[in-house]
């Protein structure tokens, strides 16, 4: 087929389908953005921590330690050239008691192999100068750390794709592609006014939908589908003054990286999200798990009142990881890994996966090999 509808198309456009939208039309192609709501950014990324990451945690060499890097410089360069609100407020990471000292040690050591800048090792005092409600025997700091407007950042992306001449198409379903002679795909849209259009290369980024979309792909090897896991994470909103000015995490747990608090672009305080895994997505907030946050804030804010919390919002996380399983590196699976020319196909974009959203439009464009 020697002509195509558009150059590429993309499933799903939250943060980082938008941002290989991005990455792709700013390459020059014409680029269709698919989304099944009715808004962009209504999954993955509308509920979340809108943490900017330093980058500290993730093993070295992996796809999380390179583009949560790589890709938060690119995001708060992305900011300032689009007028989007954040807070480079920075981070402590604290230890809560004297055994958990040298957890700190390694991350630090971490953070410093994955070319994090910055960091810096605090006693117990200087912790407490920088944020005197604080409890810890000693912290690190990550002043690159932050927090965003990631719906206004969305929209800086959206902005960007339709400038560029292309599109992002809202209550679109993807209904499944099939693979053309002698290139490129047939792709099957529903909603109100279903159709069909021609791409030479497609992206899936659904987030939740990563396995089903795969599935929908005529030819997709059904056995490189990871399984589909669902982490909920839910958070509570603090009434009263936002204690501290810092993110504060405490050392990460298996899985994530714990319950922790924010102050969010509006000067309020939040903490979340905790971690339990269910069979299908699940927002609400139970009120009961309310005991357990103050019992686990209390450990690093002594000073947290009772009665001060209420619930706000839950997320839900697309791991390919179970409970006790060993946390694996996001997925960008290529014409190497699937056979199929021209397709992406993400998997597993969960946390730092707002922070890198850039670099995986970067990384991904690359691997369809659309040069600069």
């Amino acid at each position: 087929m020697a002509e195509f509808d558009f150059d590429a198309v993309v499933v799903g456009a939250g943060a980082v389908g938008l941002a290989c939208g991005y990455a792709l039309a700013k390459r020059g192609q014409v680029v269709a953005v698919l989304e099944r709501d009715q808004a962009i950014g209504q999954g993955v990324s509308s509920r979340n921590s809108e943490v900017i990451h330093g980058g500290l945690y993730y093993p070295t060499g992996s796809l999380k330690a390179r583009l949560c890097v790589e890709g938060r410089r690119l995001l708060y360069a992305f900011c300032d050239a689009h007028h989007v609100a954040y807070d480079r407020c920075g981070k402590l990471v604290v230890a809560q008691t004297a055994d958990e000292l040298p957890r700190l040690d390694a991350i630090l050591e971490q953070a410093l192999t994955n070319d994090v800048e910055g960091m810096e090792r605090l006693s117990k005092a200087q912790a407490l100068a920088l944020e005197p409600e604080l409890a810890c025997e000693g912290a690190l700091l990550s002043p690159q750390s932050g927090v965003f407007e990631s719906h206004a950042y969305m929209l800086a992306l959206q902005g960007e794709i339709e400038a560029a001449g292309g599109a992002v198409v809202l209550a679109t379903p993807f209904e499944g592609a099939t693979p053309l002679e002698p290139g490129g795909f047939e792709v099957r849209a529903g909603g109100a006014e279903p159709t069909t259009l021609t791409c030479r290369r497609l992206v899936t980024a659904p987030g939740l939908s990563a396995q089903g979309v795969a599935a929908a792909i005529a030819g997709f090897p059904a056995n490189l589908i990871p399984p589909a896991h669902y982490g909920k994470g839910m958070y509570f909103r603090l009434t009263g003054k936002a204690p501290f000015q810092r993110l504060i995490y405490p050392p990460p747990i298996p899985g994530a990286l714990g319950t922790h608090y924010r102050r969010d672009m509006g000067g309020q305080g939040v903490f979340g999200p905790d971690l339990t895994y269910v069979d299908a997505p699940d927002y609400t907030v139970d009120p009961a798990a309310a005991p357990a946050f103050y019992r686990y804030i209390r450990r690093f804010w002594p000073g947290l009142p009772d009665g001060a919390l209420s619930p706000d919002y839950a997320g839900v996380r697309p791991k390919i990881h179970g409970p006790g399983e060993p946390q694996p590196d996001f997925r960008l699976d290529a014409e190497g890994v699937h056979g199929l020319e021209g397709l992406v196909a993400l998997f597993g974009i969960e946390s730092p996966g707002l922070t890198s959203s850039l670099a995986i439009g970067e990384e991904v464009a690359e691997r369809l090999g659309v040069g600069r």
